[in-house]
């Protein structure tokens, strides 16, 4: 098994990142695309942008990869590779193209970045701010692939929240990266109707997989620049707001409404117990009635 490397960057010349094509093909005329993301929905973008840049006729070649630095996980505490990374190295991507920066404004970075001469960037749930110093090396910019439909839920927890609201319709959006959170040109978005047993990552898996269509679409266009002429500016009168969450959100209070409660969770736990379903936990009361706390 490859040998993952540390966090701390290593440099290389830049006639790595020319020389190297991951995807199976010489590389000769096709754009360099850079791609950003850490976890498990991001490494199936990645898996299918690996695939489609493996076809001779592909415009662009996978020049690098960045995503978040391993992490210590389980009771041993052993350092493990993101599920980006772990993919990339899975499919014989060079692992010295592969960074884990700690914070995207490092410049040493920023340098390796350069050298890849990056023709456009692409993220998926990377989790780091990018400075303005990173968006302006992609010659034809940086395009995020964000699981709500623009402009709203902008932030970290577009779906989670969505599903919270109650939404009958959510969708995913691909739009330019700016210094404003998620506020870019929106260049094409996909809607997805959603029933009220779906749950979060079951629905960010398949956003992330509409996501990934829409891109392969517009690929073409954004590599030649033309997807910036058509890019629409969000209307920020209409934005939302989709913060992280937070532990405290976890408790419920039953003397509010059923469907805000159902909204907030399609299963539960009880201390000391497995998660059940709510048809299950209602079966298991056996008549007994559930007291208000104090």
């Amino acid at each position: 098994m490859a040998r993952y490397s540390p966090p701390l960057l290593r440099r290389f010349f830049s006639c790595a990142a020319s020389s190297a094509s991951p995807a199976g093909g010489s590389g000769a005329g096709k754009k360099n695309l850079v791609f950003l993301g850490s976890p498990q929905v991001a490494a199936s973008v990645l898996d299918t942008l690996l695939a489609v840049s493996g076809s001779p006729d592909a415009g662009f070649q996978v020049a690098a990869v960045v995503t978040q630095p391993p992490a210590a996980k389980n009771r041993g505490r052993k350092l493990t590779p993101s599920a980006v990374a772990q993919l990339a190295l899975d499919r014989g991507f060079p692992e010295e193209l592969i960074f884990t920066p700690e914070r995207a404004r490092e410049e040493s970075f920023l340098l390796d970045l350069k050298e890849v001469k990056p023709d456009v960037c692409i993220t998926a749930a990377y989790g780091n701010i990018l400075p303005q110093k990173f968006l302006d090396i992609p010659l034809r910019g940086t395009v995020n692939i964000h699981p709500s439909l623009l402009p709203l839920y902008r932030g970290a927890a577009p779906v989670q929240r969505a599903l919270q609201d109650g939404v009958a319709e959510t969708g995913v959006s691909l739009a330019y990266t700016v210094r404003a959170l998620d506020a870019g040109p929106v260049i094409a978005c996909g809607k997805f109707s959603v029933d009220e047993y779906i749950k979060a990552p079951e629905l960010l898996a398949i956003l992330f997989d509409i996501g990934s269509k829409l891109l392969i679409n517009e690929l073409p266009s954004i590599l030649d620049g033309s997807a910036k002429e058509k890019a629409q500016p969000q209307d920020d009168s209409k934005a939302t707001l989709a913060p992280k969450l937070n532990s405290e959100e976890s408790w419920l209070s039953f003397d509010r409404e059923a469907k805000e409660l159902h909204n907030k969770v399609l299963e539960l736990q009880l201390p000391g117990k497995k998660v059940m379903t709510a048809r299950d936990f209602w079966n298991g009361l056996r008549g007994q009635k559930l007291l208000k706390s104090p």
